[in-house]
């Protein structure tokens, strides 16, 4: 799997909205600059995460976006079906049910790919955003 450019952007996002929360509402402007990420994009992306529930943003001066969940409730899985859609290892549709293969080998590596999917899913549903953040700050082990 790859997560893509804006699956990565989300995350970096939200960790910094996780790392500040106490700050209250954050900017385009400020989650931009705090992230390196180019603000246009930034903002489609926190649309995106907004319709999932995951973000919610204020008007006005003094607004901007906050975490919609606690961050333990947010995981990396969430954050890139949200930007991304579903997770899996490819688009080959799903296992042909009791060997109705049309081609040699095809029900085999169906099944593969999707078991390949969802370990991928459920790697990702086991990083919350809560557990990044104490990642961040140096209070627990990063990933080997």
């Amino acid at each position: 799997m790859k997560v893509s450019t804006r699956g990565d952007y989300a995350s970096r996002a939200l960790l910094s909205l996780a790392l500040r929360a106490h700050d209250g509402p954050t900017s385009v402007r400020d989650i931009a600059e705090r992230t390196g990420l180019p603000q246009p994009y930034l903002e489609q992306i926190l649309l995106a995460l907004k319709g999932a529930g995951i973000v919610r943003s204020k008007r006005g001066v003094g607004g901007g976006y906050t975490l919609a969940r606690d961050p333990h409730e947010i995981t990396l899985a969430q954050i890139i079906s949200a930007v991304d859609g579903p997770i899996v290892a490819g688009d080959f549709g799903e296992p042909h049910q009791d060997g109705a293969c049309d081609h040699e080998g095809q029900c085999v590596l169906l099944s593969v790919w999707s078991s390949v999917g969802a370990h991928m899913r459920k790697l990702l549903e086991s990083y919350t955003l809560a557990e990044l953040v104490e990642m961040a700050k140096g209070g627990r082990a990063w990933p080997e």
